[in-house]
């Protein structure tokens, strides 16, 4: 598999996937990203939010996008808000991939849209997927009739035509850009060295479905780049972006609505359960988004704990603020709430706003900002162990088997987050009451809010004890 490159940048040619529902529009966009980054299933319209990443063909780095299925349908109605998705995302292409089932042959839809984009005066390429073996290349050239030119048969889910399309992409893409970068991009391969990557600041926005995230991302970028509305779930897929503001760039990924694990028993939607987990193992900063009307469920802490146990920095974000009534009393109670059940995030940065209206949303990536910059903490070492000693004169470690246990120093071994190591006689033995009361004051003295912070110990074994 291909190490994941950053998103796409404004100077990269812009290649769209269109068509009908289920003809293999993500899996060709997963064959020519190199990785399983779109869902995929037999149930037509899967994908419902367009979603981009970068591919590299023959030598040149292209900004790839996967669209929602073509469909005939209501402007007001899911589909027809999943259409008008699909066709902004047309508007920008440098070259239209426009996609047919060459089983199922020539369907009036195919028809209908074939016709509509020649009338948008963009380039196109005709693909025949589905093409397997002889028979199916027979039938790919039905697609002559589409008046779209000479069709490319393949089969993007084994693979068979694959490379002769990246020649023709190749082709077909406009003259390179001053501001075009060509060479290997850095992977993002979300490891966890010391040094933060170069790169866009990873954001994952997370939380109960219908609790606004889409609406939230949608206010952020300034345009209805998701898909939104009054029914939960209209996040399928985890879908990547790119911001940018005066300090800096944001990688932020839209996930899918995490609803309780016994309520999850279709297998579309344990995909994108999994694709939402996924997001945020390769985050640093996940935005947990509450329905401020709702207060915390259940749901929303094991969401936060999640977090926690991935060791990511975290935000909350108190969204439908406009609506709340009696506002000091609820911010109270929901941070009580999180303090009693989750020790970890105590002192987490709380954002209130409202996405629909834009009210207050302008203090969120400021506060993600912040967030990362915690967790990428360093304490010195002379500090940390000034601090140590004063911890252990106000508290002495606890006696264990009649013995106290004898603690010698601490270190910071990484940061992402913060991890700290204690080394000392039976330090391994510490009990976990005298783990928080350090734990916390590390969190206190050397301003650590709202980050997970892991405390381990390394016991020094006596050489003359019986083995």
């Amino acid at each position: 598999m291909r190490p994941v490159p950053p998103l796409p940048t404004a100077d990269l040619p812009v290649v769209v996937i269109a068509g009908r529902p289920n003809v293999g529009k993500s899996t060709l966009f997963n064959r020519l990203v190199g990785r399983r980054q779109a869902l995929v299933a037999d149930t037509p319209g899967v994908t419902r939010d367009r979603k981009e990443g970068v591919a590299l063909v023959r030598g040149r780095y292209v900004r790839l996008i996967d669209t929602a299925g073509l469909e005939e349908a209501a402007p007001e109605s899911l589909f027809g808000r999943m259409r008008a998705s699909s066709e902004s995302a047309l508007h920008e292409a440098d070259l239209i991939l426009f996609c047919i089932d060459a089983r199922s042959g020539i369907t009036p839809a195919d028809e209908h849209f074939a016709q509509w984009i020649r009338r948008q005066n963009r380039p196109v390429l005709l693909l025949a997927n589905k093409a397997e073996g002889r028979q199916g290349t027979a039938s790919a050239l039905e697609a002559y009739a589409l008046g779209l030119g000479e069709p490319v048969a393949l089969s993007a889910e084994h693979g068979e035509g694959v490379t002769d399309l990246m020649w023709e992409i190749a082709e077909r893409l406009p003259p390179e850009s001053a501001g075009e970068d060509t060479d290997d991009m850095p992977a993002s391969d979300g490891d966890e060295d010391d040094a933060r990557p170069a790169g866009p600041l990873r954001v994952a926005i997370v939380g109960r479905p219908n609790a606004g995230k889409s609406t939230l991302l949608n206010t952020l970028l300034g345009e209805e780049r998701m898909i939104t509305g009054p029914e939960p779930g209209l996040t399928r897929d985890s879908i990547a972006v790119t911001l940018r503001d005066d300090e800096g760039e944001f990688e932020i990924v839209d996930t899918a609505g995490l609803r309780k694990k016994a309520r999850i028993d279709e297998a579309l939607e344990k995909m994108s359960v999994s694709a939402s987990i996924e997001a945020l193992k390769m985050a640093e900063v996940a935005v947990l988004v509450l329905d401020a009307t709702l207060g915390v469920h259940e749901q929303d802490l094991q969401i936060a704990r999640l977090i926690e146990r991935e060791g990511r920095a975290c935000v909350l974000a108190l969204n439908k603020w406009d609506a709340v009534e009696g506002r000091t009393e609820t911010r109270k109670a929901i941070l009580d709430r999180l303090s009693i059940s989750l020790a970890q995030m105590r002192g987490v940065p709380v954002v209130t706003f409202s996405a629909l209206t834009g009210s207050a949303v302008h203090k969120l990536l400021p506060a993600v900002r912040e967030a990362a910059a915690i967790w990428n903490a360093r304490v010195p070492t002379g500090e940390l162990n000034r601090w140590f000693e004063a911890m252990l004169e106000r508290h002495q470690p606890p006696l264990v088997n009649g013995k106290r246990l004898k603690l010698r120093y601490i270190t910071q071994v990484k940061s992402r987050p913060p991890t700290f190591v204690i080394f000392g006689t039976r330090a391994e033995q510490l009990p976990e009451d005298y783990k928080r009361y350090l734990v916390n004051g590390l969190r206190d003295t050397f301003d650590l809010p709202g980050v997970p912070i892991r405390l381990q110990t390394r016991g020094t074994k006596n050489p003359y004890a019986e083995s």
